[in-house]
């Protein structure tokens, strides 16, 4: 459930750099940590962070094949 306050949202606050501006936002987690939105723009964050260090991504078919031959099993499809 979300509470507004004077035209903010309860548990969420803005926070001020060192020159005034506006620059950080601080989530109460106890209120919003199980939010799917947060969750959702947390991972859309991590996405875009790991475009820009060109990450590379293994398909998680491909990796369990690796790991299991790695560690001597057999690996078999679901």
């Amino acid at each position: 459930m979300i509470f507004t306050i004077m035209g903010e949202i309860a548990g969420i606050k803005y926070t001020n750099d060192s020159t005034g501006k506006k620059r950080y936002l601080r989530v109460d987690l106890d209120m919003y940590g199980e939010n799917q939105l947060i969750e959702d723009f947390l991972d859309l964050l991590e996405i875009e962070a790991a475009k820009k260090e060109k990450a590379e991504y293994v398909p998680l078919e491909e990796f369990m094949k690796e790991e299991y031959k790695r560690r001597g099993l057999k690996y078999e499809a679901i």
